[in-house]
């Protein structure tokens, strides 16, 4: 079969580089296809000198040439990194006195159980020794007074150097920021974006939340006003995406993932979590059904070039421990309390590697993945 440069480049153009989001061809990846007699060398630059990327390419090109002109011909991949250079980028926003770490745990869509994470992950840290914060800005659906038990819970003004702030409120070790102490429980939040912009600037900036290493911001599901408010007004270190491992899920995921990495916004991703990884019957706890799929979340990660910072089950004491206003986090040596544990640790990992690499916040003008460094190995 004589082999043709331009079917070739067509085949080529079926294969999408993770990270890329358009296909191979498109995007400027295949530098150069020649062809001599049964022999097809294609070169090409890739921007992630990510070893399981750079396999994946080399493997894919081979599979669809081979499949389209058959098993003899013989195809040499020549593959080149070049990494663009980092370019500064200012970030509107500034450091809140005192807080050292800002974690933004975003969903690409409604769900997934993203509130329940933060609660979670909260309590996991508080109980490693970390100082926590959990700034709910999911403004159209707070859930934390319901998480942490403190539904009727008010925070009260105090004096602090001549000016007077909102107190949060302390449970199970964590302060906690939230409109939901601010409306009734039957009370629907009614606001366009400017007027819920303001309160959560209220909430982060008129507060004395005190020294704290790690400040959670539970995100509203998607991308909006809300998330781009936070990030012009706040240094985020960086952003946890979670997911369940449903296709329709991970497509949505990924958009948030995209959103952190964009060139507006610049703010690195620490990973991804997997929410309903699998269920777990009570009676039965050795056994795991994928309800929504296989490892999806983790196939995403490796996709995207970012870590997989845990997988968490679908059991039943995780829905009734939130509806009791206990995190399943605050259990003892148990697979539930650990598997956030593990999580825990892994964001406490991520994000020393982060300050470790990456100037701290103090500084106006930034990196484009600012962030913090107060978290030590």
């Amino acid at each position: 079969m004589k082999l043709d440069r331009k079917e070739i480049l067509s085949v080529l153009e079926t294969i999408t580089i993770a990270g890329e989001g358009k296909n191979m061809v498109e995007s400027g990846a295949v530098q150069n296809v020649l062809t001599f007699g049964d022999e097809v060398v294609v070169d090409v630059i890739l921007n992630t000198p990510a070893l399981h990327i750079k396999n994946r390419t080399e493997s894919d090109i081979k599979k669809v040439i081979a499949e389209k002109f058959g098993s003899d011909v013989k195809i040499k991949v020549n593959i080149k990194v070049e990494v663009p250079e980092k370019q500064e980028h200012t970030i509107k926003g500034k450091p809140i006195p005192g807080i050292s770490n800002i974690i933004a745990v975003s969903s690409g869509k409604g769900g997934v159980g993203k509130s329940t994470i933060t609660a979670n992950l909260a309590v996991a840290l508080a109980k490693m020794g970390f100082k926590v914060g959990v700034l709910d800005a999911d403004i159209y659906g707070p859930s934390m007074p319901i998480m942490f038990d403190v539904e009727t819970a008010k925070p009260i003004s105090v004096e602090v150097d001549g000016k007077s702030k909102m107190q949060p409120i302390q449970s199970y070790g964590v302060e906690i920021l939230s409109i939901g102490f601010f409306t009734k429980p039957d009370q629907a939040v009614i606001w366009r974006g400017p007027m819920a912009s303001k309160a959560l600037n209220q909430m982060i900036f008129d507060a004395n939340w005190g020294e704290i290493d790690f400040m959670l911001i539970d995100l509203p599901p998607g991308t909006g006003d809300i998330h781009l408010s936070i990030m012009q007004s706040l240094p985020i270190t960086g952003a946890v995406v979670v997911s369940t491992p449903q296709a329709v899920a991970l497509a949505d995921a990924k958009k948030g993932v995209a959103m952190f990495m964009s060139d507006a916004v610049q703010v690195p991703v620490l990973g991804i979590v997997e929410n309903m990884a699998y269920f777990t019957p009570e009676e039965l706890p050795n056994n795991k059904y994928y309800i929504f799929g296989k490892e999806g979340a983790r196939n995403l990660a490796q996709d995207l070039d970012v870590r997989m910072l845990g997988e968490i089950p679908l059991v039943q004491s995780i829905r009734e421990a939130g509806d009791f206003g206990r995190p399943a986090a605050l259990q003892e040596d148990t697979p539930l309390a650990n598997a956030f544990e593990e999580l825990a640790r892994n964001v406490v990992e991520e994000t020393v590697k982060r300050n470790d690499t990456l100037p701290p916040t103090e500084a106006i003008k930034i990196t484009t993945m600012a962030g913090c460094s107060a978290v030590k190995k």
